[in-house]
């Protein structure tokens, strides 16, 4: 039985991971059928809370190989390769499911359940990850299919639970998830950042746990929320041996997510049109120089087959910015990212340089090839003429100029990456140029 859950926590609070690890203690009569799925979705969905995820259990009689995916207490958690086809009622899990959804959401969220022997389309998961789909659209899918809800407030998070339940990978990661102590949440958290740096050399399949860059943690969470760390890999028991290389305080509970994080599968590429709230790869040309507006962002206009489109990098992007304040017009550039509403503006994830231009700068006013004098400006772009012999000329004297952007990917700060966005690690790329002086304005 699939059994999925979205939309209990809220931007300072609460976590649906922890919640489906309660519902999988409730549920310890039954057996796990294949990891826990954490589902990222649109992120550029206007009313997401913090990573807009879902997740998804798959729970019933399993058979088949088993492992070790998690402990809660202390108990180990484990799962089974195949389910047996024998499977638990549909309304008694959602009765036994309903309170502990009431009792861990955050106020103001809109909790949605489902409960189904059958999978939604894969199509609604597409749909659901690039797209914003309204919340008909999927009553009709899971009527369709016959699944059982439980929604509180207005309901949306069905929208994400299900189109979490229909995700059939292409591609896949994976996420270890700890979590603290009851009395310690909301307090500082107790993690070596040292462990961390190390077992980020030691384990080359983890990714977007530490920024080399600045020496920063990108792994442990700000808010005041149950999660100690979250540390993702493309191995499963890769990431689980490096999980248990770091130093930290007790962890109360774990467990091991099957995810598409790292993925980009939220990227739509060579589309017709482009339409705000979604992200896409574009080819462009880039039209001027970069601007640096207010807050430490930085804009740049570039050229493309859907007119003039102004690409952003912010602030916590850091010298990524950088990238920007080095490409010239004329230089052909694709970018990676979400077309943004109000402004209208696209939030580049990456960039990958295709072409650059030669660019000459002006040394001084040309050398008069007959006497040898040098030569003075008529006027502003009417070029030089001698004075004494009248030659004329239409340049300076130019200098070609060192081209700090060559061609290649690019990429923000790990800290800055978003949930889906593959880093260049995944995709067997490497940026061939760091801008180590880090801008701060």
């Amino acid at each position: 039985m699939f059994i999925a859950v979205d939309d209990t926590d809220s931007r300072t609070g609460n976590c649906t991971t922890y919640l489906l690890t309660e519902i999988m203690r409730e549920l310890s009569d039954l057996d796990i059928i294949g990891n826990p799925r954490l589902v990222r979705l649109n992120p550029a969905v206007p009313w997401k809370t913090r990573g807009n995820g879902s997740l998804v259990l798959r729970a019933g009689k399993g058979k088949g190989k088993s492992k070790t995916i998690g402990a809660i207490g202390g108990k180990e958690m484990i799962c089974f390769s195949e389910a047996s086809g024998t499977e638990p009622d549909e309304e008694d899990l959602i009765e036994r499911i309903r309170p502990i959804i009431e009792n861990n959401r955050s106020e103001g969220s809109d909790p949605g359940l489902i409960v189904s022997k059958e999978r939604p389309a894969p199509s609604l998961y597409w749909d659901g990850v690039r797209r914003i789909i309204e919340k008909e659209t999927v009553k009709k899918e899971l009527d369709r299919i016959g699944a059982r809800t439980f929604e509180l407030g207005c309901g949306r998070g069905i929208i994400g639970a299900a189109c979490g339940m229909a995700w059939v990978p292409q591609d896949s990661t994976y996420e270890v998830l700890a979590y603290r102590e009851k009395e310690r949440w909301g307090t500082e958290r107790k993690i070596d950042a040292s462990s961390i740096c190390e077992m980020d050399s030691l384990f080359a399949g983890t990714f977007n746990s530490w920024e080399e860059r600045e020496q920063k943690v990108a792994m442990v969470p700000s808010t005041p929320c149950p999660v100690l760390f979250g540390l993702r890999g493309d191995d499963e028991n890769e990431t689980i041996r490096a999980a248990m290389h770091l130093r930290t305080e007790n962890i109360e509970r774990w467990a091991t997510f099957l995810t598409n994080q790292g993925t980009d599968d939220h990227i739509i590429h060579d589309p017709e049109e482009i339409t705000e709230n979604s992200s896409y790869e574009i080819a462009g040309t880039v039209l001027g120089s970069a601007e640096h507006i207010r807050g430490g962002h930085t804009l740049m206009d570039i050229g493309t087959r859907y007119g003039r489109i102004t690409c952003a990098a912010y602030e916590p992007s850091k010298e990524f910015r950088m990238l920007f304040d080095n490409l010239a017009p004329g230089d052909e550039i694709s970018v990676i990212g979400e077309l943004r509403d109000q402004p209208r503006t696209f939030n580049v994830e990456k960039v990958n340089v295709l072409k650059v231009v030669e660019v000459f700068t002006k040394t001084s006013n040309p050398v008069c090839g007959v006497c040898g004098k040098r030569m003075q400006s008529i006027g502003k772009g009417q070029g030089y003429r001698c004075k004494g012999c009248r030659t004329r000329s239409k340049e300076p004297t130019l200098v070609k100029g060192t081209r700090w952007a060559v061609p290649g990917w690019y990429e923000p700060p790990t800290s800055a990456r978003r949930h889906l966005s593959k880093p260049l690690k995944r995709m067997g790329e490497e940026q061939k140029v760091e801008f180590v002086n880090c801008r701060r304005t």
